[in-house]
């Protein structure tokens, strides 16, 4: 590792509730091995497909949005989840308690679902994926059929192994990580690419928005593999963002805009953010400085690197040829 460096520092902290659905801002927020204290606690299942469900199956879900009604606390997580409210499409709210929550979302979202709190790892059940095929695939990611799917090959081998069977790593219902954060000045880099486009920031559902001061475009791509300080906690940077069609699609109050994604995949090599884990647990606030300590850029460790990328891409080709055509 080289030295720590000053970056910036933190302009926004978020919170989700509820996997998909839009979320609560916060101005300070305890990290522990979990992420942001109280960040999706809670998913929406598909009874049909009998599998935990996202905005990139269920678009709709992007349109609602959730608050806790009771503060998590330090115990948060499987058997000590509180209650959440729901802002519908219509604008009307559905509480967790309420008895005809599974029938309200489903009516919102047109498909028989339920409302789901965290559970633990052990039910492997719970968490176990649904059957897909290569086009549900390339649709959740927004890739035309002459078009490769993304590349997932930075991603551990153990991880993708947990993925290749479960809709999100068990015991949690985050897509991969449990923190995302993103900088001001990739968001600035992109809208200089596509001016019309309407980057803001709220389509990329980052835990944590930093304000950076180098103006360098996707100043973030360099810090992967290092660690970031800010406040009393620590991340590791573990990877790039692979962005799915989520960011393009409409939200609560942000209108679908294609060109978003179209842009992210042609210029940023569809990854936009970084994921990261928590290697010691601390409160971070709003306006706290960060600092970064950028990864290893030896010969040895990118010759190391390149190989292991090489080996997994080809692993992924192949369990994508395996995978059935059609919806």
């Amino acid at each position: 590792m080289t030295s720590e460096a000053p970056q910036g520092s933190i302009r926004e902290i978020w919170r989700y509730p509820v996997k998909s659905m839009g979320g609560e801002r916060q101005e300070a927020i305890d990290l522990d091995e979990r992420g942001p204290r109280g960040d999706r606690l809670w998913a929406v299942r598909d009874e049909e497909k009998g599998a935990i469900t996202s905005a990139k199956r269920l678009p709709a879900l992007l349109l609602m949005t959730a608050r806790y009604l009771e503060e998590p606390g330090a115990q948060a997580g499987p058997g000590a989840v509180p209650p959440v409210a729901i802002r519908l499409p219509d604008g009307t709210e559905v509480s967790s308690g309420d008895a005809d929550v599974h029938d309200r979302l489903s009516a919102a979202l047109g498909r028989r679902v339920s409302l789901s709190a965290l559970r633990p790892a052990t039910d492997r059940d719970h968490f176990r994926s649904a059957a897909t095929t290569a086009d549900e695939m390339r649709a959740a990611f927004g890739v035309e059929p002459d078009e490769p799917l993304p590349d997932f090959s930075s991603l551990p081998v153990s991880l993708l192994a947990e993925l290749a069977r479960y809709a999100t790593p068990r015991g949690t219902y985050v897509d991969a990580y449990p923190v995302h954060l993103l900088t001001t000045d990739s968001l600035a880099a992109m809208r200089a690419l596509a001016p019309s486009a309407d980057f803001d920031r709220r389509r990329f559902r980052a835990n944590l928005l930093v304000e950076s001061t180098r103006g360098e475009g996707l100043v973030e791509r360099a810090w992967a593999g290092g660690t970031l300080r800010a406040g009393d906690a620590v991340l590791r940077l573990e990877m790039p963002t692979v962005r799915c069609s989520m960011p393009s699609r409409a939200q609560a109050d942000l209108p679908a805009d294609p060109l978003v994604m179209k842009t992210v995949a042609a210029e940023a090599d569809r990854c936009l953010g970084l994921y990261a884990t928590v290697a010691r647990p601390g409160r971070v606030s709003v306006g706290d400085p960060v600092g970064v300590e950028l990864p290893d850029r030896s010969r040895l460790r990118a010759w190391t690197d390149r190989r292991t990328a090489s080996f997994k891409r080809a692993l992924l080709r192949a369990a994508e040829r395996r995978l059935p055509k059609g919806s």
